[in-house]
C-alpha cells in the first residue's frame, strides 16, 4: 500500500514505430497526362528509383494497362526483377493480362485475381496509386 506521502513510481512508456506495408497500385503503362514520351520517361524513372529508396514497397500491383510493364520486353523489367529479389511482392491482374492477350508473356511477378488484389489493398498501411 502506498500512503499519501509516498510518491508513485514514474512509468515511462516507450513505443516503437510500427512499419506498415506500403502497396503501390500501378494502373497504367505510363504516368500522368501529356506527351506519351514524357509519361514513359516518368514511369521508367519512378520504377528505376524504387529499389534505391527506403522503405521498399511491400507489394506492387499492376492492373489495366499497367500489366504491360510486367511482361517480356518491358522497359522496366530489370527494375521489377530487382525489386522482386529485394522482397517486393509483384501481383499482376489476370483479367487484365487476358484482355491484352499477355498471359503467356509475364516475365516477373505472380498472376493474381481481384480477390487477392482487393485483400492486399485493404490490408495495406498505405496505398500509393501511380
Amino acid at each position: 500500500h502506498l500512503t499519501r506521502t509516498e510518491e508513485m513510481p514514474q512509468v515511462e512508456f516507450v513505443t516503437t514505430p510500427t512499419i506498415t506495408p506500403t502497396v503501390l497500385l500501378i494502373s497504367a503503362w505510363a504516368v500522368g497526362r501529356g506527351p506519351e514520351d514524357l509519361q514513359d520517361i516518368i514511369i521508367r524513372g519512378f520504377l528505376h528509383t524504387l529499389h534505391e529508396v527506403s522503405p521498399l514497397p511491400s507489394t506492387i500491383i499492376f492492373i489495366n494497362t499497367g500489366v504491360k510493364l510486367a511482361v517480356e520486353n518491358s522497359p522496366v523489367l530489370e527494375d521489377l526483377q530487382l525489386l522482386e529479389k529485394q522482397g517486393t511482392e509483384i501481383l499482376i491482374c489476370g483479367t487484365c493480362l487476358n484482355h491484352f492477350n499477355l498471359t503467356e508473356k509475364v516475365a516477373v511477378g505472380t498472376i493474381s485475381n481481384m480477390y487477392t488484389i482487393a485483400e492486399t489493398l485493404l490490408s495495406a498501411g498505405k496505398v500509393v496509386a501511380v
